[in-house]
């Protein structure tokens, strides 16, 4: 799937105020019986003392991806994806990696527990991913705008530059022996990698990966969703590291 933008085209109050709060937004149209609500006109009055055009309409559905705008749709200018090497070069890494998440809204929910527990970049791949546009940013509500996104051509190679860069390599599988919690490799410069909706991860990216990796459970579920597993992962992250407690 081509991707027109990171971040390009946004809906929802929170995605849009905080894209504003970015400067990146160029325009809004917002549709008129919502500006009877307090944190509306705040935006759109924001908006206009920065310059911004401002359409007041009836209905702003028509202009929108997702089927629930909440009254308001923007343009911005898009966000530009951090390159993997300087990802890797922060101190001790902590990244996400989302092996072909197909649920944009996944993307987005991933995204907004990985900024909350402090991961330092999400990796997701250009093709065959969902793409980065309203329905993730409004799913991250602001998350996104924070997060520093790297977009890669493959994750498999992007794997194998991290095994080069000295960081470690978890995937995710149910079926793993081995726990996430409590793991010892989590201190160290690490990316937790989260398969696909159902298939979870693929071949390639699952023999790239230094250690598979479950999460404990109580009960007959079949697995996480995938928005959910990555959270789970980024705060056993943060809790190895000592970020919470």
């Amino acid at each position: 799937m081509a991707h027109a933008g990171i971040g390009a085209d946004l809906e929802g109050v929170h995605a849009v105020a905080a894209a504003l709060d970015a400067g990146r937004v160029r325009s809004i149209a917002v549709e008129r019986g919502r500006l009877r609500h307090d944190d509306m006109n705040d935006l759109v009055a924001r908006a206009r003392d920065a310059g911004i055009r401002v359409d007041v309409v009836d209905d702003v559905r028509d202009r929108a991806v997702t089927g629930a705008p909440q009254g308001i749709v923007a343009r911005a200018e898009p966000i530009s994806a951090l390159r993997l090497k300087d990802a890797l070069a922060v101190e001790s890494p902590a990244l996400l990696v989302m092996d072909h998440i197909e649920d944009p809204r996944n993307v987005g929910a991933a995204a907004r527990s990985a900024l909350a527990a402090g991961m330092t970049a999400l990796v997701v791949s250009k093709d065959r991913s969902a793409p980065l546009g309203a329905t993730a940013f409004k799913a991250a509500v602001g998350a996104l705008e924070r997060l520093p996104i790297v977009m890669v051509g493959s994750i498999g190679e992007a794997l194998k530059r991290m095994e080069k860069a000295d960081v470690w390599t978890v995937g995710l599988d149910g079926d793993a022996d081995q726990t996430l919690f409590g793991m010892d490799l989590l201190t160290r410069p690490v990316a937790i990698v989260v398969g696909a909706e159902g298939r979870g991860l693929s071949r390639l990216v699952r023999e790239r990966c230094d250690v598979l990796a479950s999460i404990p459970m109580v009960g007959t579920t079949e697995s996480l969703n995938a928005s959910v597993a990555s959270a789970l992962a980024c705060y056993e992250v943060a809790r190895m590291r000592g970020w919470v407690s």
